[in-house]
């Protein structure tokens, strides 16, 4: 039984769509399970003091994977990878040890010296937390240190299973992250608090990085320490690396800003501000990440044999279907999000005001989420093609945008009663004015998430012109589609309500379910009324049971 699940693991995958739809399925998995992570940690903690400290130490670490760790991320090895192909195993074994030594040697330095300087940060970074919630915020930061050390690890093994197509080993690590988390809610927190869920974390990360491990061993490129590396490899990489570093440190700093922000409001913010992204970035989990890394192989090797039309049809593709899938969940998410909170995270100590500022939170950031999915997907198109610049410019500019967005809404909100009050009342939550604040931190997200993702469509257009007219047709079909369907499950969850009793678990639940079945059906009439290809399209990949699909012939340069 082992075995067999280890030889699905590792198989080969062989169309964007089954590597997509296999990323998508566990990503869902995960999801799933990080659903469970949040729902156990709302109902031992709540929206309070202990979990925003929690909330807040994950800040200099993920700041650190995203800077240090991003030099073994698969935007920039897998090409490297492919390149090292056509020289033979060896010219791959050889960049993959010299590479594996580097960032040892680096992330080890730098995590060393962030435990000493997290101290002086932490007051700077979160200046609404003081006294004892200074304290837990700094000896969170200094265990979730292992976090990045190991997810790097397990970004360079990735690299390794992406570029071969092994899709599903790399779609399953994130899984055994989640149950890490749950491990150690369920059996450290009893014992040491908030602190075992960050053990947790370090435990979920490290079992990231061993899932790949038997594939990577398996070829033969299991990498080995090397006190002298080649400087030219590294250089390369490096060089390629430091653009995507500053691209995603600049996104991780409107993320260290928004939390800080939190910091400042009622006790909880940054709790209710960090479930609601989480929730949020389901689509962007299991679409916009599945699909732009099934892709991004296949756009690096049409952009190094000079396949510009091949790269152009595959970027259609795929952001066809990232609007076919986005939309229609954006629509529900915005009209089912009070189930879907009480749903996943109505319990123990999440009260019901906890659960309505999070919902409302939720649809905020719910309206990016198309544009969320298309950023990364854009992204990596420009890496692929080896321009790291574009995104870099790009970002620095919407990013600003977004923090001088949220900062004015902040203002806003607290200065002008009428503005105050059309967002309460819009978002239902009138009479918790006083810590809806934190409403507009998904606002000016949102606002500046979506003139991100604009700004690089149109840099994308006028790189590859032609690009946008094959997927308009798809944005009218799908924006239609979904604004039918959002209105038919709002009507649903109307006439239904009476049926279920929604005092309880179950009757939320399958209010929600039936409405939002009810939207589906609804949205896919409209669908087929209009002929839409994504549709026909989805329909035959699921149809081909891409689960069962042969493997490819494995190519005997690279065996």
């Amino acid at each position: 039984m082992v075995k067999k699940f280890l030889t699905l693991l590792y198989k080969e995958t062989s169309t964007l769509h089954q590597a997509a739809y296999l990323l998508g399925f566990f990503a869902l998995l995960s999801q799933v399970l990080a659903f469970l992570r949040d729902r156990l940690l709302a109902h031992v903690f709540g929206a309070g003091s202990e979990l925003d400290t929690y909330y807040a130490a994950f800040r200099i670490p993920d700041f650190l994977f995203v800077t240090v760790a991003s030099i073994v991320s698969l935007s920039v090895i897998v090409p490297f990878i492919v390149e090292r192909e056509e020289e033979g195993r060896e010219a791959v074994k050889e960049f993959i040890n010299d590479i594996f030594s580097f960032f040892s040697f680096l992330i080890i330095i730098v995590c060393g010296l962030a435990y000493f300087l997290i101290p002086v940060f932490s007051p700077i970074l979160f200046k609404g937390l003081s006294g004892e919630a200074l304290s837990q915020v700094i000896l969170l930061s200094r265990i979730l240190l292992l976090s990045p050390i190991f997810l790097g690890f397990s970004n360079l093994f990735g690299s390794l299973t992406q570029a071969y197509n092994r899709f599903l080993v790399y779609a399953f690590a994130p899984v055994v992250y989640n149950a890490g988390i749950i491990l150690g809610v369920l059996i450290l927190v009893p014992k040491f608090g908030v602190m075992g869920v960050a053990w947790g974390v370090a435990l979920g990360a490290l079992l990231h990085a061993l899932i790949q491990i038997p594939y990577v061993i398996k070829m033969g490129l299991m990498p080995r320490f090397k006190a002298f590396f080649d400087f030219a490899s590294i250089r390369r990489v490096v060089l390629l690396s430091f653009p995507r570093t500053l691209t995603l440190s600049i996104n991780h700093i409107s993320t260290i800003f928004l939390v800080s922000l939190a910091s400042l409001m009622a006790v909880g913010s940054i709790s209710i501000y960090s479930f609601s992204f989480n929730i949020s970035s389901v689509p962007l989990s299991i679409i916009g990440v599945s699909y732009s890394l099934a892709v991004f192989p296949t756009l690096s090797r049409y952009f190094s044999q000079k396949n510009i039309q091949g790269f152009i049809e595959q970027m259609a593709t795929t952001t066809r279907h990232i609007i076919f899938w986005s939309l229609p969940v954006t629509a529900l998410f915005i009209v089912l999000r009070a189930q879907i909170v009480r749903v996943l995270l109505g319990t123990g100590r999440f009260n019901w005001d906890d659960t309505r500022l999070t919902a409302a939170a939720l649809a905020i950031f719910s309206v990016s989420a198309l544009f969320q999915s298309l950023l990364l997907l854009f992204i990596r198109a420009f890496y692929s093609a080896g321009q790291t610049r574009k995104p870099l410019l790009i970002n620095l500019a919407s990013t600003g945008i977004l923090i001088a967005c949220t900062y004015f809404f902040v203002k806003v909100f607290y200065s002008f009663e009428g503005f105050r009050y059309f967002i309460t009342a819009l978002l239902k939550v009138d009479d918790l004015s006083g810590s809806a604040a934190v409403l507009m931190l998904p606002l000016g997200y949102s606002v500046g998430t979506i003139i991100n993702g604009v700004v690089h469509w149109i840099g994308f257009e006028r790189e590859y012109g032609g690009f946008s007219k094959s997927v308009k047709r798809t944005l009218f079909e799908c924006s239609s589609a979904s604004v039918v369907m959002g209105y038919a499950s709002h009507i649903a969850l109307t006439l239904f309500a009476p049926l279920f009793n929604l005092n309880t678990l179950p009757g939320i639940f399958l209010q929600g379910l039936v409405a939002g079945m009810v939207g589906i059906v609804i949205g896919i009439l409209v669908l087929r009324l209009l002929g839409s290809r994504e549709l026909a399209e989805s329909w035959r990949a699921v149809h081909a049971k891409f689960w069962k699909a042969k493997v490819i012939a494995q190519n005997p340069e690279i065996v």
